[in-house]
């Protein structure tokens, strides 16, 4: 991005359309851990002994091996839940930063987004609890609505989890050991 900049003699901003990229982009350095290098050999022993293993099964190795898996920064919303003091602790003892998007920028969380969106349009705007044990009541009501019966357009507009439902027992003469008679009788309506 500083090339074209120069090059062109345009400000960071134009430079940035020239090349399609937001400028947010183009403004995070990269901080390289301690541990990177021993890190990336261990990936590269385990990938080259496990051939066929994925990211999952090389990262469980990796754990086992006594690597700590925790994360430089979590990713979230400017919501008021990551804005209170115990949560702000927490990430200091853990020495993990938090990253938030950009307001208004649903799309960079856009599951979490739709689902928020969905819940508060379909449940929240609508009820007035009155007490903690009616709002789990029907927000478990709703989630379970949700998951089970409401059609989602992402899939076709069917519901993620549809509920099954165990088709009646029938009695057939070819699939029994007992004799067409009885099961001739059995099929009678009680008298």
């Amino acid at each position: 991005m500083d090339h074209v900049s120069e090059k062109l003699g345009v400000s960071e901003r134009r430079a940035c359309a020239v090349i399609k990229q937001p400028r947010s982009t183009q403004r995070r350095e990269h901080v390289r851990r301690n541990d990177e290098d021993a890190l990336t050999e261990a990936i590269i022993r385990l990938a080259s002994e496990y051939g066929r293993y994925g990211y999952r099964r090389i990262t469980a190795l990796l754990q086992a091996e006594g690597w700590e898996v925790m994360p430089d920064h979590i990713r979230s919303d400017n919501g008021a839940e990551f804005t209170a003091i115990a949560v702000r602790e927490w990430l200091g003892k853990m020495e993990v930063k938090p990253t938030y998007i950009e307001p208004g920028s649903p799309w960079e969380n856009g599951y979490n987004e739709s689902f928020n969106g969905k819940l508060r349009d379909e449940l929240l705007d609508r009820e007035l609890f009155d007490t903690l044990h009616e709002a789990q009541v029907l927000i478990e009501r709703w989630r379970v609505h949700y998951n089970t019966k409401r059609p989602h357009s992402s899939l076709g507009y069917r519901p993620p989890a549809p509920q099954t439902i165990l088709p009646k027992p029938c009695v057939m003469p070819y699939a029994t050991l007992e004799s067409p008679h009885m099961v001739a009788n059995a099929l009678k309506p009680n008298q």
